[in-house]
């Protein structure tokens, strides 16, 4: 099939692998080079570096509502167009152009975490299980209806990395195999379990060991590696990036034994920390010159 690929982060590559060996991928569109690291260079997105490595020709306009972008792309006479991630609103006559218009690869069980993210959003609220969509794509947010779904469960330690790597493989075989199969029979999303997955704020990140500690794991689980929960320690921002829960009890922030923390109920033991300025360590690592307080803030 003549393919084109519309998608900007890592979540997108492995997408972009397994379409590249089974489709002719007429067109890469990602979001353009945008200033990062230190020097603030313009900075190719990882689909496109992928694109280009793979030897497929890659376009990012700012917009896709002008009628020069919507022409460009109806010239490519594509089968179908693949999005996963990309970041731009596709307006109508962009998703009309392929011949069997444009699919979405949703890391949710829709109706259920419609929106920006989806995956922590999941860990967040303490869900037991996500999945991924293939969605026949509309104008409205996540609406359309879905015509491949698979379900997995979420580990009682996962992380939003964890999960992220997991679901975008899982995408990359189930939309291959939505295309080998098509046309499929579309089924509607039920009105019923609709929820939004807001993008995260750092406002969130903060931890508030006053909190259960069901719910100060899920957000170390759910907040890492991006932004990262944090508390202070002594007067340092430390991000915690793993943790499980573990027995015990006292004054919330209290250090009960090694990483283990006291929360409103119960405790959460840290596995994985990261100090200002410094890699991300296990919990021995961490605490190998640096002595925890008695209560941390």
């Amino acid at each position: 099939m003549r393919v084109i690929f519309m998608g900007t982060p890592d979540f997108s590559v492995p997408v972009l692998d397994a379409l590249a060996q089974h489709h002719d991928i007429v067109a890469v569109y990602s979001q353009p080079p945008r200033p990062a690291g230190r020097g603030k260079k313009d900075r190719a997105s990882p689909v496109q570096t992928r694109a280009e490595a793979l030897g497929l020709p890659v376009r990012h306009p700012t917009s896709l509502r002008n009628q020069q972008a919507a022409a460009e792309f109806a010239a490519l006479n594509a089968d179908i167009a693949v999005v996963v991630a990309y970041g731009l609103i596709l307006p109508q006559n962009i998703l009309d152009a392929p011949r069997h218009g444009c699919l979405n690869i949703h890391a949710s069980l829709l109706p259920r975490w419609r929106g920006a993210a989806p995956i922590h959003r999941a860990i967040l609220a303490g869900d037991t299980a996500t999945g991924i969509c293939i969605m026949q794509m509309e104008a409205g947010l996540d609406t359309g209806p879905v015509l491949l779904r698979q379900e997995t469960p979420i580990g009682p330690q996962e992380t939003t990395a964890d999960l992220h790597d997991r679901l975008s493989a899982m995408g990359a075989a189930l939309i291959v195999q939505a295309l080998d199969q098509l046309p499929l029979t579309p089924a509607p999303q039920p009105d019923q379990g609709i929820t939004y997955a807001t993008k995260i704020d750092k406002s969130e990140a903060r931890i508030d060991w006053s909190q259960p500690a069901e719910q100060v794991d899920r957000q170390i689980r759910g907040l890492s590696p991006f932004p990262g929960a944090w508390c202070d320690i002594g007067g340092e921002r430390v991000k915690l990036l793993r943790s499980r829960l573990a027995t015990g009890n006292g004054t919330p922030g209290q250090v009960l034994t090694g990483f283990t923390i006291a929360c409103g109920t119960g405790a959460v033991e840290i596995l994985q920390a990261q100090r200002e300025g410094k890699r991300p360590a296990d919990t021995a690592e961490i605490l190998r010159g640096f002595t925890l307080p008695a209560t941390l803030g």
